[in-house]
């Protein structure tokens, strides 16, 4: 049996959901003590928008200082969402996502961050970096947050069946190396050479490329599954542990939208590190002189693959009349298509807080303005900012791994403090 077969079955179901065990309390000592992080640094103020850039000063980079242990009042993992189905070997368990948690001893904030991974990734983007230093995890541990770091369902921890998922993708190192650790050294986008933040060199035969290539995984072809089991996983892991605070990243980006149209009042704030867009056609990077051209349809539903709650209803995709915009925003950016006037509205959206985050020298650059520009004329309110515009420069998509990391994450940690209540 193919997953497409047991989607709407997954859909509509109710999960079991496993509890958490309670855990001893435990200090972790020399390592830890060695490498964590201070105090997080305020994000600079900023006026709310719908969608235009932050016009922050530039700030200097964080400092990264050493501190005591950190105690963790519990730690552990669960699965949530997983349902039995048939295969040729018997009954198995699919659409199961993989959480583990850490929940600091010194609590200090009301609600979690659930971490989600992208493409070819799984959970250990948060853990910590290829050569060896404290993650976003940590990081936020050390705010005092509660962290939910997941695999997702079909990769890692979560498990991947053939029969009932259908054929895979894998990564390249060929394609990483461009696409993610140096993209300078190609040039295929505009913002690519002003890459400098990967540690390393960036190519196989680089230990730290290797350790993250080690780290690559194959995941679903099926992206329309993969997002509808994602959502249905979220859904599930906030039912079971309230509201929170979703940070995805890349691929994730849309099932974050598609989670928070399902829980709109159990999801506090969405910190979108460049979501996977742009809106309805995928960009592909050509090089010089005309750097992009247009893809196949990726995003159907403009922002997602799988129906959004829109006003007035859009029963179909094609209900979401496209157009394109006739002149690019500036110089290196693609042309966005948006959703022709009067547009459908995303109800649900609209009183959540949601920040969407760029780097400088992403492939992302060129287009994550267009995921902004299909929320801010769905009306949904965000922040859309570039890291350059708060003074953090030279990061590429892998953000969470680059040398600046830390600061990075304590500009999201101040970006939390200021719009999530």
């Amino acid at each position: 049996m193919r997953y497409d077969l047991i989607i709407s079955k997954l859909s509509r179901s109710r999960y079991a959901l496993l509890g958490e065990s309670n855990m001893r309390h435990i200090t972790f000592l020399s390592l830890l003590a060695a490498i964590s992080l201070g105090l997080a640094i305020p994000a600079a103020d900023s006026a709310e928008t719908t969608g235009s850039p932050a016009q922050t000063p530039a700030r200097k980079s964080a400092a990264i200082k050493t501190s005591g242990p950190l105690s963790i009042a519990q730690q552990g993992y669960f699965y949530v969402n997983g349902q039995y189905s048939t295969s040729k070997d018997g009954q198995i368990m699919v659409g199961q996502m993989f959480v583990q948690y850490q929940i600091p001893q010194a609590r200090t904030q009301k609600y979690p961050i659930i971490m989600v991974h992208g493409g070819g990734q799984t959970g250990t983007n948060f853990l910590g970096t290829p050569d060896g230093r404290p993650g976003w995890a940590e990081y936020f541990l050390r705010q005092g947050y509660a962290v939910y770091v997941v695999d997702q369902p079909g990769r890692a921890r979560s498990g991947y069946f053939t029969d009932i998922y259908g054929p895979t993708r894998r990564p390249n190192a060929k394609a990483m190396s461009e696409r993610f650790t140096a993209p300078e050294l190609t040039e295929l986008y505009p913002q690519a050479k002003l890459h400098t933040q990967w540690p390393g060199k960036g190519v196989p035969g680089d230990p730290i490329f290797d350790q993250f290539f080690a780290s690559q995984m194959e995941d679903m072809l099926n992206l329309t599954a993969l997002e509808d089991m994602n959502r249905n996983a979220g859904a599930a892991l906030l039912d079971k542990i309230g509201p929170a605070i979703l940070l995805t990243h890349s691929q994730s980006g849309p099932f974050g939208w598609g989670i928070a149209d399902l829980r709109p009042q159990l999801i506090k704030g969405v910190l979108a590190v460049e979501p996977s867009g742009p809106s309805y056609y995928e960009a592909a990077m050509t090089g010089a002189p005309g750097w992009f051209k247009d893809g196949p349809i990726g995003r159907a539903w403009g922002i997602t693959r799988m129906p959004m709650t829109f006003d007035p209803p859009a029963s179909e995709a094609k209900d979401l009349v496209m157009v394109r915009q006739e002149k690019a925003d500036s110089d290196g950016l693609v042309r966005c298509w948006q959703q022709d006037a009067p547009a459908r509205q995303l109800v649900n959206l609209k009183n959540i807080p949601i920040l969407i985050l760029t780097s400088e020298s992403s492939y992302h650059v060129p287009y994550d303005h267009c995921t902004s520009k299909f929320l801010t004329q769905a009306g949904v309110k965000h922040q859309f900012v570039r890291l350059p515009e708060v003074g953090i420069r030279g990061n590429g998509h892998m953000m969470m791994l680059e040398k600046n990391n830390l600061e990075v994450a304590a500009f999201l940690g101040g970006w939390v403090a200021k719009h999530v209540r």
